[in-house]
């Protein structure tokens, strides 16, 4: 089964021992050989790195942990594909443009006869490969796009939650529809149902789909260590998203059906249970 992981912050963190971790689940620890992919927000534009093979085995992996790359907000995936071939143009993260900045999409889970159930209603959003996660990231562009027509500031958060959540619900009807999406300003959440490899065996689909751990770093230091974050500088809030815990810590499993709105490291606002 695919997995997400995401990091909101106040200020710019690198995330290369979550990274790590994350990316043994990419075919080394599970079964995720399909793909893998991560994008790094900088202002309105993304830095999107990904591939379709294993995480496991790949330089690039490596290679970003080397560059320590910084961002206030990333999300990743690893890929076992369901939909669609191990293609470059079906491995997650999907971004787009809207507004002038770019908006970035991963799911987890599959989503039945999505094509025909959320048709499209205009030509400006279209998928390039042939996943079910791509379809419906571009359902929900065209959802959000009367939100930011004509905007010079992003809309209103209240607003793009309820639209992602509203979103949220139809995809639920369809199948495991966990899924982070950025537009760069606000990172959101859809905690559903997954798989969970137990035995050798995918279990059905059960909650949680997603896991939140909330820290805040303090310190004199120009640079701490906080859960394998390295921060460019103390009191530093910063929130992590994945669909297993990576670490030790304390967890906590978003309860199914929830959508959450996280902002500079922190929750800012939740629809949902």
């Amino acid at each position: 089964m695919c997995e997400l992981f995401a990091m909101s912050s106040t200020v710019p963190a690198t995330v290369n021992y979550s990274l790590e971790r994350f990316a043994r689940h990419g075919g080394l620890t599970h079964a995720n050989r399909d793909g893998w992919g991560i994008g790094y927000f900088e202002g309105g534009d993304v830095r999107l790195i990904k591939e379709p093979e294993p995480a496991s085995d790949s330089p690039w992996v490596r290679f970003i942990a080397e560059r320590e790359l910084e961002s206030h907000c990333v999300i990743a995936h690893v890929r076992w594909a369901t939909h669609g071939g191990a293609t470059l143009e079906n491995t997650h993260p999907f971004e787009r443009e809207l507004a002038g900045r770019r908006h970035v999409f991963a799911h987890n889970g599959s989503l039945d006869d999505v094509e025909h159930t959320l048709p499209f209603e205009s030509d400006r959003f279209r998928p390039i490969g042939d996943t079910d996660s791509e379809h419906a990231f571009c359902v929900l562009l065209q959802q959000l796009e009367p939100l930011w027509c004509g905007a010079t500031e992003p809309p209103p958060l209240e607003a793009r939650l309820e639209t992602v959540a509203r979103f949220a619900a139809e995809v639920r009807l369809l199948g495991s529809a966990n899924f982070l999406y950025s537009d760069g300003e606000v990172l959101f959440a859809h905690g559903h149902r997954r798989r969970y490899e137990e035995g050798g065996r995918m279990t059905e689909p059960r909650p949680p789909g997603l896991h939140m751990l909330s820290r805040r770093c303090a310190g004199a230091a120009p640079e701490v260590d906080c859960d394998g974050l390295t921060v460019s500088v103390p009191k530093q809030k910063v929130a992590l998203l994945a669909s297993v815990p990576l670490t030790e810590d304390p967890w906590v499993a978003l309860p199914e059906g929830a959508v959450v709105a996280l902002r500079a490291g922190r929750e800012v606002a939740r629809i949902g249970p």
